[in-house]
């Protein structure tokens, strides 16, 4: 395969096996209850036991936000190219009543952690909009970083095509119609796209944050200032250990 192909088959698996290894342990917000669990170990890869506190599956499957990657690849492959009506009906089919997402009727009043995949925000608002027919059925509030996983096959299929951008928003908002997710969204398939082309861009978080930041950038959005400041702002810290860093500043209190 051409160094380019291999780049895009990487980020495909890459991204789909890193999503898989953390499952285990998603959503393990208490750093005391993370660190209790894994006693600081560093190969914390398909953790076993699984501590994720939300939902348990089988080791080595995907969290919602590698399957709705995995439903962009696979419409992409049905459809050729992309396609909003396929794309739209296949989040349906994937993560609506008729899949292992739905909560059965049994199910009363379950407690944590579920024995199925978790159906979270965007999702669930999504089948719900499916439902009362609203029209983008994209969540406008949900702004979780699923953005900058589900564009990645995206990406991978239209790096270097001058449309690459419009179809990537087009993809973003089926799910979010949020247009800080569509932002946020837009500036990784940037990031990703520059990789893919490239192999090794250099320093790209400073490429791509001043590309959003010049005033005759390509495919403006209103908010792409503002993600720029995040961008330089992870910029000044990146030598620092992410888990100073993040409770440092950035996490909310």
């Amino acid at each position: 395969m051409a160094d380019l192909e291999q780049r895009k088959i990487a980020a495909i698996v890459g991204a789909c096996v890193a999503d898989a290894a953390a499952q285990p342990l998603h959503w393990v917000y208490n750093d005391d209850v993370m660190q209790s669990v894994t006693q600081d170990r560093e190969d914390v890869e398909f953790w076993v036991p699984s501590a994720n506190p939300y939902y348990k599956i089988e080791g080595g499957r995907n969290t919602c936000y590698g399957d709705q990657a995995y439903v962009m690849l696979k419409s992409l492959v049905d459809s050729g190219s992309f396609n909003l009506e396929n794309l739209t009906k296949a989040n349906y089919d994937f993560f609506g009543p008729e899949s292992e997402y739905e909560k059965p009727e049994s199910d009363i009043q379950e407690s944590y952690p579920v024995n199925r995949p978790w159906r979270h925000g965007c999702l669930r608002d999504f089948i719900k909009n499916i439902h009362d027919k609203v029209t983008p059925p994209g969540s406008p509030e949900d702004d979780q970083i699923d953005c900058a996983v589900r564009i990645i096959p995206l990406v991978a299929m239209y790096a270097g095509h001058p449309q690459m951008l419009e179809v990537v928003e087009k993809g973003l908002r089926v799910l979010q119609e949020s247009d800080l997710a569509a932002t946020i969204g837009l500036a990784a398939a940037r990031i990703l796209e520059q990789y893919i082309l490239l192999g090794d861009p250099g320093d790209v978080l400073t490429t791509v944050s001043n590309k959003l930041s010049d005033a005759h950038r390509e495919y403006p959005q209103e908010l792409d200032k503002a993600v720029a400041g995040q961008i330089h702002q992870v910029e000044r810290v990146r030598n620092e250990p992410h888990a100073v860093a993040v409770n440092k500043y950035f996490k909310k209190s």
